[in-house]
């Protein structure tokens, strides 16, 4: 079971309406931007289960201290309620360890200051998927988003959002296959599991690159 549901933001790739009212049958308590939770009670999250952030503020649930900080991107679900919520980045820190989570960004240099106040981190998540030029400096991409992991200050590297949503005009692995390319020049460790398998950053050894396996193109279920 989930201890704890972060969204970072209300685009549809992140919150998701039926994974939304499957999480409303448990007690599991949700932390988000600004503005957010009002979609979260609509769908059934009681009020008392959300904690909503500004960045540079926290949530603290005993030793579990979960910070909002800012990111470089917008939000908005339809064409009259742009940039009307907040998105972040995240911080989750506990007694030992400390992870950051991106959400979706471009790249800033707020994430020097994030290191300072929130660093080091053991584990780095960092979107690299869906980039296009025409979207300016909202994603990342895999060239940026190892410059975000020197200004973090860097850690074990767990590239995220690539590989689920056709958001641009790239190749589905295109992102992983140019962080192989790319992060032994930066001497990054990559944390790269197949989808569904738990792994242990610190002894993350071998990256097996999984998705050369995978047919990109989802194939619909035959009519009966």
């Amino acid at each position: 079971p989930a201890d704890l549901v972060i969204v970072s933001h209300d685009h549809y790739d992140h919150l998701d309406y039926p994974t939304i009212r499957a999480l409303a049958k448990a007690d599991v308590p949700f932390v988000t931007s600004l503005g957010v939770g009002a979609h979260l009670e609509a769908w059934g999250i009681a009020p008392e289960r959300i904690t909503e952030l500004d960045w540079w503020e926290a949530r603290e649930d005993g030793d579990l201290r979960v910070s909002a900080v800012p990111s470089q991107h917008f939000s908005g679900r339809s064409l009259k309620d742009r940039n009307a919520t907040l998105w972040s980045s995240f911080v989750i820190r506990g007694p030992r360890h400390a992870v950051f989570f991106s959400g979706d960004t471009g790249l800033t240099t707020e994430y020097r200051t994030i290191a300072e106040r929130f660093g080091p981190f053991d584990l780095v998540m960092l979107e690299v998927g869906g980039l296009h030029p025409s979207w300016g400096d909202m994603h990342l991409g895999p060239e940026n988003a190892l410059k975000a992991l020197e200004l973090l200050g860097g850690g074990a590297f767990l590239p995220v959002h690539w590989g689920t949503f056709c958001l641009a005009m790239h190749p589905w692995d295109q992102p992983a296959e140019r962080l192989l390319e790319l992060a032994p020049r930066q001497n990054a460790r990559l944390v790269m599991p197949k989808l569904g398998e738990p792994v242990e950053p610190a002894r993350f050894e071998r990256l097996e690159p999984w998705w050369r396996g995978v047919d990109g193109l989802v194939q619909p279920a035959p009519r009966p």
